[in-house]
């Protein structure tokens, strides 16, 4: 009786930890899949942005948005990954382990972004875990995606060099602080005012939309946006199709970024036990991003249609849509989904018109779809969902509720880690001759004098037979 009762004791054992492994494995391999979906994010990018330039310019476009996505994932490991784990404190406290989770500061975050001595297995080959290379690569997806959000704001008249400098600083110190304050469970804007962004409408896309102000205001416009009056002409881009196309790329490497919000439960992924959460610890399940997504996607469309009836506008409310809930995402209904999603479509146009009513010439409307909208979102958060808890499990029980106030903060701080870096890196850069491209090169073409190659044949039209 005993030989058998070790042997059933065996079995199970042997069950449970063929379980464990298989959780292991299956969790590795849904956040390795959110990568290369996130990747496609990039391609829309890429598409988006070129068929919104003008013919000239086309191969330049496409160049800065390569760079981008190659220079932010390369600064991301040396740098950006430590920003994160070392910087969710407020006031800044580098001592190890001052969060209840006891995961931050500066010892944990120089072994673990950096992979200093017995941590090295954690960032490099035959890694002794399952999870911190993939969840890195989702990480450095969403920083490679916040540098690329800007991008398109300044096409046709940025220098290479001073773009790059600007979409690393974006990309690593501005994406990584506004995640270690608001996206970590130690985070300061969490645990004192109870923020709350699961899709990262604040610090990814507002952070994003806000840098690209203030890169706008010192680049200034492109040559021939505002007449003498100051009022606006329209510079269309060569490929209407192809930009309405990158957008709906855009759209379904969304849905890679949005799994890679949630916690999946299992030995060295989750924090918080044996079921899915969000970066918080409160509940979620994909059924609610199955739910959300398409019906904030539909309603951005909608509304922007309703307003504009332009495919261009159609498409930004699309994804101006899905960044207006993406904050609540994990706790929206769908009629709610519907109503807040068609009210950013419908807001979308007239918001980038009072923007360009300033003289900022933003080419494709990304200050106002991801900065604007991505507050708003915040916002409407704090109006709907007040009261909603603040942390998941482990949390103390004084944890501080989600509420308006907390919103209201979160958006402040997160247009304030967006604007200032972006206005103040680009002024020095400027200073430094690096970052407008002079007139009379925008005039010729930026491909002819910055890329070595053709975008179309010889027989296509050229900006000569344009004019």
């Amino acid at each position: 009786m005993e030989d058998q009762i070790l042997a059933l004791t065996a079995e199970v054992a042997a069950i449970k930890g063929a379980a464990e492994v298989t959780n292991r494995m299956f969790a590795e391999a849904y956040y390795y899949i959110t990568i290369p979906l996130m990747v496609l994010i990039h391609a829309g990018f890429l598409l988006y942005e070129m068929g919104a330039t003008r013919l000239q310019n086309v191969l330049s476009s496409g160049v800065k948005n390569l760079l981008a996505f190659a220079f932010t994932i390369a600064a991301w490991y040396l740098f950006g990954w430590w920003f994160y784990w070392a910087l969710p404190t407020w006031p800044l406290d580098f001592s190890a382990g001052p969060g209840y989770m006891e995961i931050s500061g500066l010892e944990y975050a120089n072994a673990i972004a950096w992979a200093w001595g017995d941590s090295a297995q954690y960032m490099g080959p035959n890694m002794g875990d399952n999870a911190s290379g993939v969840f890195w690569g989702a990480f450095a997806l969403f920083a490679a995606t916040t540098a690329s959000i800007a991008s398109g704001a300044l096409i046709e008249r940025i220098q290479t060099v001073g773009f790059v400098i600007c979409a690393v600083v974006l990309g690593t110190a501005a994406w990584g602080i506004a995640a270690a304050w608001g996206w970590h469970a130690d985070g300061w804007l969490v645990t004192k005012f109870g923020y709350h962004d699961f899709g990262a409408a604040g610090l990814v896309h507002a952070v994003a939309g806000f840098f690209a102000l203030g890169v706008l205001i010192n680049l200034g416009p492109r040559v021939g946006k505002f007449n003498a009056d100051g009022s606006a002409n329209h510079l269309a881009g060569h490929n209407m199709p192809l930009t309405v196309t990158g957008l709906m790329l855009i759209i379904v490497g969304f849905f890679g970024f949005l799994m890679a919000c949630i916690i999946l439960p299992g030995e060295g992924w989750s924090w918080y036990g044996d079921r899915a959460t969000t970066i918080y610890g409160t509940p979620m399940t994909l059924s609610s991003l199955a739910f959300n997504v398409p019906l904030a996607a539909a309603g951005g469309i909608i509304g922007a249609w309703v307003m504009t009836r332009d495919p261009f506008w159609m498409m930004s409310g699309c994804l101006a849509g899905i960044i207006s809930v993406a904050s609540g995402l994990d706790v929206y209904f769908g009629s709610t989904v519907i109503a807040v999603s068609m009210l950013a479509g419908i807001i979308l146009k007239p918001c980038a018109d009072w923007l360009e009513g300033l003289g900022i010439d933003d080419a494709v409307g990304c200050v106002t779809v991801h900065g604007t909208i991505g507050l708003f979102g915040l916002v409407m958060l704090g109006i709907l969902g007040s009261g909603l808890p603040g942390l998941g499990a482990f949390a103390p029980e004084d944890t501080v509720a989600l509420s308006l106030f907390g919103q209201i903060v979160g958006a402040v701080v997160m247009f304030l880690l967006g604007f200032v870096p972006g206005y103040v890196v680009s002024w020095l850069v400027d200073k430094a001759g690096m970052l407008r491209i002079p007139d009379e090169v925008q005039i010729k073409g930026l491909d002819a004098v910055k890329v070595p190659a053709r975008a179309y044949p010889q027989g296509m039209a050229s900006p000569e037979s344009e004019s």
